[in-house]
This record gives C-alpha cells, sequence and structure tokens, in this order.
C-alpha cells in the first residue's frame, strides 16, 4: 500500500501537490527515486527551484529535521542544487527560462510581483 508523502518528515500538503504534479504520489516513489532525481521531476513540471526546498527534501528523506543541514554538509548540497539548476537552464532570475525572461522583457509576460 503506498503511503503518503506527508510521512516523510518536512514535506506537508504544499509538497504533496507540487511533487502530484510531477508525478509523485507517494513516498516509495520519492523514496525510490531519491532526492536529486525527486527535485529534478519538480523543476521539470514548473516549481521555481529554491534551495530551501532542495535541502529540505534531502533531511527528510533521511529522517532529519529540515535545519539539522550545516557547514560542510550545506555547502556540498548548495553545489549540487546549482548543478541541477542549470541543467534546466534559462537566465536564472528567479529560475525563469529564457523564453520566460524575453517574453518578460517584451512586455508580454508581467514581472512577478515582490512579496
Amino acid at each position: 500500500m503506498a503511503t503518503s508523502l506527508q510521512t516523510i518528515p518536512n514535506l506537508g500538503p504544499a509538497s504533496e501537490a507540487a511533487f502530484a504534479k510531477a508525478g509523485i504520489t507517494n513516498a516509495e516513489q520519492l523514496r525510490a527515486l531519491g532526492a536529486d532525481e525527486g527535485y529534478r521531476r519538480l523543476l521539470a513540471a514548473g516549481t521555481q527551484p529554491h534551495f530551501i526546498g532542495y535541502y529540505v527534501l534531502h533531511m527528510g528523506l533521511q529522517g532529519r529535521p529540515w535545519n539539522d543541514c550545516k557547514g560542510q554538509e550545506k555547502k556540498d548540497l548548495r553545489a549540487r542544487f546549482d548543478a541541477i539548476k542549470a541543467e534546466f537552464g534559462g537566465s536564472k532570475e528567479k529560475g525563469r527560462s529564457d523564453l520566460e525572461a524575453a517574453l518578460q522583457f517584451f512586455g508580454v509576460l508581467e514581472k512577478p510581483k515582490k512579496a
């Protein structure tokens, strides 16, 4: 029987919904894929890259609290995150693709509102 993604520490309803859009619907699938491939699939499904989300996923799959990531481990994960993000190309401005950045430049897309 498949278990909810929310059984993985640090993952809640928003994470579960994002993973569902990426075709990952249960904890067993995510564990089998691992953090890097799971995160790649999130990005491929349109999730904007965010380092904290990436390392939270790593910590959760290890059964660790999200804020347990420190020092060299965090630096190493940052390098891996940057490499994964680079696989998706784009302008890197807030995770936008080159096409999105160009459409925004020409006024076809609105600039994102600041929080």
